[in-house]
C-alpha cells in the first residue's frame, strides 16, 4: 500500500519560509515521478513543483521562490517555499507520479496523494 505523508505546514506571515516535507515507507522516491501540489478554497488542484525524468518543473507563479528535492537516503520529498505570498495559502499535497522514465506533469498523472499539510499565509 502506498502512503505518503506531508508535514511542515503552517501559519506564516507574507515573506517568510516554510519547507515541507514528504516520507514515503515502502517504496524508493528516486524510481518515481513526485510532485507537490496545491488546492486553494474554491480553485482547482495545480501542480506547484515536479520531478521527473526531465527534472524539476515549476509553476509560473513559484519560480524563483520555491524549490523541490529529495533525499533519497531518507526517501523524503522536500518544498522549500520562500517569499511566501498571500495567494500561496492553500492545501498541499504530496503525490507520486508513474515509475521512472516518467514525465509526469499534471494532476491526472499522479495516482498516489498524500492528506495535505495546510499552509497560511497572511499580508
Amino acid at each position: 500500500q502506498v502512503r505518503l505523508v506531508e508535514s511542515g505546514g503552517g501559519s506564516v506571515q507574507a515573506g517568510g519560509s516554510l519547507r515541507l516535507s514528504c516520507a514515503a515507507p515502502g517504496f524508493s522516491f528516486s524510481s518515481y515521478c513526485m510532485g507537490w501540489f496545491r488546492q486553494a478554497p474554491g480553485k482547482e488542484r495545480e501542480a506547484v513543483a515536479i520531478i521527473n525524468s526531465g527534472g524539476s518543473t515549476y509553476a509560473a507563479s513559484v519560480k524563483g521562490r520555491f524549490s523541490i528535492s529529495q533525499d533519497n537516503a531518507k526517501n523524503t520529498l522536500y518544498l522549500q517555499m520562500n517569499s511566501l505570498e498571500p495567494e500561496d495559502t492553500a492545501m498541499y499535497y504530496c503525490a507520486r507520479g508513474g515509475a521512472r522514465p516518467c514525465y509526469s506533469r499534471t494532476t491526472v498523472d499522479f495516482s498516489y496523494w498524500g492528506q495535505g499539510t495546510q499552509v497560511t499565509v497572511s499580508s
